[in-house]
């Protein structure tokens, strides 16, 4: 029998309100709780995509993959954070579903709730998963799923806009250059760069790379790269090169802003691609470059396939094989086509670039992403990236220095953690 830790339900649901994902929105539908015996039966499965109706692709893979292993699976899709809220609940009641797809910060709060089996319980197969892909799902040196993908961020550039002002996107490796290219932007006339600082997870999120990108460690808010990231941010605010917007806007208003065509850069996603061509924009992608150059590692989106606690542990088997005929290489390359997700191996990130060769950078900038609970935060990460997205925004509107605002995130930050 898997152990499990109830006694920390009632906490993990409450931290589970602040783990908002940074990259997707979903709307909510009914469920179910696992029944039937072990061997054939129903399982259930429960997932964050609840605009897939029964005619969809990837419904009709679950209950394909279902089907190959001898079952039905019936599958329910809610919003993402009404899914973390009812599998607390689930878990709590003995309940939860065979399968459970979640966002990848969720894993650990789920994991600490004591609802997962691990992958060494489960027998789920990790190792041709990207380790920086799979740490999100790391918790205390345990695996708890395997991604389906993964989506990040890079900068879009609009082509017409750099060269009007005289830019060589192959001259920007490093943040000088970056600035230097939005001054130069600004003198002819146009915009420079457009992102999302608003007060929530996707301020949070779209502000990472730059925090990271800086060599700064989310255990420290105050350090002295925390601040230089921060000063940046600011700074292109004061200087023009970045518009006021940028303190309310949502990932999806400052994709508006960059589709007007005004703009040289906007920090974006994966889940862009389409909308861009749509745009009539020419344009290139850009990872986000390190503070002395290369590439900074920005934070991963995406969702794991996880084997929630069961009294009938007979059950794991069953469950197991659906998983993999979830997470195999010829799913993957169907699900994450779906998702706008690069997929979490190399065999199925050659077949989707062969298929697409525009996502060949998406590829390069998954391969340097971060998960956001990595570095065995766990279920620290949604309190102190609260306090993270709080210092950006004191800082942008001017009430607060970055250091001011970053020494006082991290004293609440400490606090909160404690």
């Amino acid at each position: 029998m898997i152990a499990t830790k109830r006694v920390r339900l009632i906490g993990a649901a409450m931290l589970a309100a602040a783990v908002i994902g940074g990259v997707s929105a979903c709307s909510g539908s009914g469920g179910g709780s696992g029944s039937g015996s072990s061997a054939g039966g129903t399982y259930t499965f429960w997932d964050p995509y609840p605009q897939f109706d029964a005619s969809a692709d990837w419904t009709k893979l679950v209950e394909q993959c279902g089907t190959k292993a001898g079952v039905t699976v019936k599958r329910t899709g809610y919003d993402t954070s009404d899914l973390t809220n009812k599998a607390l609940l689930a878990g709590q009641q003995g309940s939860s579903p065979d399968l459970l797809l979640v966002d990848n910060p969720v894993v650990s709060t789920l994991a600490e709730a004591g609802i997962l089996t691990t992958t060494s319980e489960n027998k789920l197969d990790t190792s041709d998963i990207q380790k920086n892909i799979l740490a999100a799902g790391e918790l205390d040196g345990k695996t708890y799923g395997v991604p389906i993908g993964a989506n990040t961020l890079a900068l879009y550039y609009n082509k017409a806009v750099l060269s009007a002002a005289g830019v060589d996107v192959a001259s920007i490796k490093d943040w000088n250059s970056l600035t230097d290219a939005l001054a130069k932007v600004k003198a002819a006339g146009k915009k420079g760069i457009t992102f999302s600082a608003i007060g929530t997870e996707e301020g949070s999120f779209q502000f990472l790379p730059w925090f990271w990108g800086s060599g700064a460690d989310l255990k420290k808010l105050d350090s002295d790269k925390a601040v230089q990231a921060l000063s940046l941010w600011t700074d292109w605010v004061k200087q023009g090169y970045a518009p006021n917007s940028v303190i309310n806007n949502t990932q999806t208003t400052s994709w508006q802003e960059f589709a007007t065509g005004d703009f040289a850069f906007g920090e974006n996603g994966t889940w862009q691609l389409g909308n861009v061509k749509k745009a009539g924009i020419d344009y290139g992608i850009l990872n986000i470059p390190g503070i002395d150059g290369g590439s900074a590692p920005a934070p991963t989106g995406g969702e794991f396939m996880t084997i929630p606690v069961q009294k009938d542990t007979a059950r794991y088997a069953t469950s197991k094989k659906i998983a993999d005929c979830l997470t195999s290489t010829e799913s993957f390359v169907k699900t994450d086509t779906t998702l706008s997700y690069i997929a979490p191996t190399t065999a199925a990130q050659k077949e989707q670039v062969a298929a697409n060769p525009e996502l060949a950078p998406w590829v390069d900038a998954v391969a340097a992403a971060k998960g956001r609970t990595s570095d065995n935060l766990g279920t620290k990460y949604p309190k102190i990236s609260q306090q993270l997205w709080g210092a950006v925004q004191n800082a942008l509107s001017g009430s607060q220095s970055p250091a001011d605002a970053l020494k006082a995130a991290q004293s609440a930050a400490a606090a909160a953690t404690k």
